[in-house]
């Protein structure tokens, strides 16, 4: 088990519910739209906020927003390690800085020595695009050997000044990459573990690219805290985390709604059917599973485990109840039938 950290008010590590993280595409420096949109991810389930910190003016703004918004504010350093510390002073609950652009000693210092004194957490966020030129040449490129050797020497140095409340990341990319990093790295420490495929991509590709490395390191228990990157809204990558969080078997909370593909034995336009059922029951907070299938073959037999069911026949369908048939219902009525059994669990 990895050791707990404390972000804001939200446990990290430790056996603490692996978080959900998303981060603002506001300009900092603007507080009302970043408090905004701070606040709508909130309602979407974002439980830890991060915003970028490219300047002064963005370090300066940190208490305004904080002030307005309940979740816990990241603050993301590159470069200049000044503002890490204007952050820092101002009651930021956690801190990113990259080994790779963060500067010499001295500057690490001056970090781990204000986040010491405040009680704030560092994330050692390692990026396959921003790694140490040193390690390149050493590795021959970006490794995964690469990415954990900077993740440990930052986090070595950290210690030697007397600091040890860290997470890690090693983001890249490439899928298969970071999960070895990811792997390495859980076995040669027990700090919290951030999870994430930086640059993922618009969502037809970066969901899948964020399920296949997020979610299968859940699988293999390892991650504490995850923030999908998608070139989209952030409240997609809410959605997506939320969903890979469920299909990992690590949120209960919701709806499981199961369908199957459809083949040449559907008689009845189940593709709608399926897409309308999602979209009513995208607010519902019952921890039930849901079936919607195509025919006899994969009703009440295949989902004979779902909670409540419908499956479709010829201009009709019918809904079932783990496995046992309740009544046939005319396939324009079976949706509204579907709803009004769930309204009953």
């Amino acid at each position: 088990m990895t050791k707990r950290l404390m972000v804001g008010k939200v446990p990290v590590g430790g056996g603490a519910p692996v978080s959900i993280q998303s981060m603002c595409n506001t300009k900092t420096d603007d507080a009302a739209a970043t408090v905004a949109q701070i606040q709508a991810l909130e309602a979407a389930g974002c439980e830890i906020i991060r915003v970028a910190v490219p300047d002064q003016a963005a370090a300066e703004a940190v208490d305004k927003i904080k002030e307005r918004i309940s979740i816990p504010l990241v603050a993301d350093i590159h470069f200049n390690y000044r503002l890490a510390l204007i952050c820092a002073e101002r009651g930021i609950d956690a801190i990113r800085i990259n080994p790779g652009n963060i500067g010499g000693e001295e500057n690490v210092k001056a970090v781990a020595d204000a986040c010491r004194a405040r009680g704030i957490p560092i994330r050692v966020g390692v990026n396959g695009g921003s790694l140490e030129k040193e390690l390149r040449a050493k590795y021959g490129g970006v490794t995964a050997e690469a990415l954990v050797e900077s993740a440990l020497g930052q986090a070595r140095l950290l210690n030697r000044f007397d600091f040890d409340d860290i997470c890690f990341s090693v983001k890249c990319s490439d899928v298969p990459l970071t999960m070895a990093a990811y792997l390495a790295l859980s076995e040669r420490t027990d700090y919290p573990l951030h999870l994430g495929v930086t640059e993922a991509g618009p969502p037809s590709m970066g969901m899948v690219k964020s399920a296949m490395g997020i979610g299968g390191l859940l699988c293999l228990g390892i991650g504490d805290t995850i923030r999908v990157t998608l070139t989209a809204d952030p409240a997609e990558e809410i959605v997506a985390a939320k969903k890979i969080l469920k299909a990992a078997g690590l949120r209960k909370t919701g709806v499981n709604l199961i369908a199957c593909p459809t083949c040449g034995r559907t008689r009845i336009d189940l593709i709608p059917i399926a897409e309308e059922v999602e979209r009513r029951l995208a607010d519902c907070e019952k921890d039930i599973t849901v079936a919607v299938m195509g025919c006899a073959v994969n009703g009440p037999g295949e989902a004979a485990a779902a909670d409540i069911g419908i499956a479709g026949g010829k201009g009709e369908g019918l809904l079932f109840r783990k496995g046992e048939i309740l009544y046939k219902v005319p396939q324009e009525r079976l949706v509204d039938a579907l709803m009004e059994e769930i309204e009953k669990l």
